[in-house]
């Protein structure tokens, strides 16, 4: 990112969060927009694509840590709108009275030097390495986010899903120089290629500010390219098939390396990321890694003990023994019958037992149950929730 977008961009502002913002709220923030202003859900309306656009590029520099501190260091340098800060009081001089700061010779090529304040400044963006134009040297892709919804059954098994995506990129006629093909930027004479200019009073620094020749960009296009009129940006939409692993959950964030917006002058590709949303299923839920299902099952079954089928996602049934007397809500485990670890092993399938009971009898049922009470001789199953007086205990 050029020193001028540093300055003149307020990315809290695109996203209308606080500077103190945690990443949940960037990120909730980011997603709410996205949708609002994403091109499938607004087809023509530049405006909304340029806003996406915005969006997007805040995001991709407030989610990321480094770029995030990178950018808040730069703004409280400049002071967020050009203005250079100096401990100290105007132009440089401390609060006890003592000389100011003369850095009149900051911005001087003489003796040999090669000054230029991009000098100076340099280390803070490149680490200390000396400084390329802005305009010259490689830049990172932005991420890129959106949204999927898949079926239950290929979250559990994975299933490979097409994106058309839609992301800022280099123009393609002038593969993001901005100049007429056939022509090439030169090296801004007024700025030297930094992209800032700096005024001084008397010899001392006052403030510094884009170079309004080359518009912080370091370099001047004389023969701007007609497609891009000059910005050397562009905008991609392109499907790729993008595989959702298994055992994804639903709301489950994914990153996919060098999958988001193209780089410039051989520049890394920027990171797609892509929520998933899983449909739920009519039979089977979801813990963690393993499946759950809720069976039925007859009183005698649960009183005598049985064997009942189980239903799988994907494959046979399988039996499962029900022991005597198994209360209602008992959950047993099928090793095995789940989701895939990443590993390569399966979780289990957990099969939840409920005692069905008839809304309806015939007489001969009626019997049989009244017959059954007698013969068990079952005393009340409330009897210890009351004293003798009928009192709670």
């Amino acid at each position: 990112m050029g020193t001028k977008e540093w300055l003149e961009k307020d990315f809290y502002k695109v996203l209308g969060v606080s500077k103190d913002a945690s990443p949940d709220e960037i990120k909730k923030a980011y997603r709410k927009l996205a949708r609002q202003n994403h091109p499938d859900a607004n087809k023509g309306d530049a405006k909304a694509e340029e806003r996406f656009k915005e969006v997007s590029e805040a995001y991709s520099v407030l989610s990321d840590p480094a770029k995030r501190k990178e950018y808040d260091d730069a703004r409280s340098l400049f002071g967020g709108a050009g203005g250079f800060r100096f401990p100290g009081g105007p132009g440089g001089q401390t609060p006890t009275g003592g000389f100011p700061f003369d850095l009149g010779d900051i911005f001087s090529q003489q003796g040999g030097r090669s000054g230029g304040l991009g000098d100076i400044l340099g280390g803070i963006f490149t680490g200390g390495r000396t400084r390329t134009p802005p305009g010259t040297r490689p830049r990172r892709g932005a991420d890129v986010e959106t949204e999927a919804t898949i079926g239950f059954r290929d979250a559990v098994d994975g299933v490979t899903v097409p994106l058309r995506m839609t992301s800022d990129s280099p123009c393609p006629d002038c593969s993001g120089t901005g100049a007429k093909a056939g022509t090439v930027p030169r090296v801004c004479p007024d700025c030297e290629g930094v992209g800032m200019r700096a005024t001084t009073q008397g010899g001392r620094l006052a403030m510094t500010e884009p170079c309004r020749t080359c518009r912080g960009r370091g370099l001047v296009v004389d023969d701007p390219c007609p497609t891009c009129h000059g910005s050397g940006r562009g905008t991609s939409s392109r499907t790729m098939q993008v595989r959702i692993p298994a055992g994804v959950h639903d709301a489950q964030r994914i990153r996919l390396r060098g999958k988001g917006a193209p780089g410039e002058r051989g520049g890394q590709p920027g990171d797609l990321y892509v929520t998933v949303h899983v449909q739920p299923h009519e039979r089977f839920g979801r813990k963690g890694e393993h499946l759950t299902i809720t069976v039925p099952i007859t009183f005698p079954e649960a009183a005598l003990g049985g064997v009942v089928r189980v239903p799988t996602l994907n494959g046979p049934a399988v039996t499962l023994k029900v022991p005597p007397g198994t209360p209602n809500g008992r959950t047993f485990r099928v090793r095995g019958k789940g989701t895939s670890r990443r590993d390569g092993t399966k979780g289990d399938l957990l099969v939840t037992v409920e005692v069905v009971v008839p809304d309806h009898l015939d007489e001969q049922a009626k019997e049989a149950l009244d017959a059954y009470r007698k013969a068990t001789g079952v005393d009340d199953p409330r009897h210890d929730l009351f004293d003798g007086q009928g009192g709670v205990r």
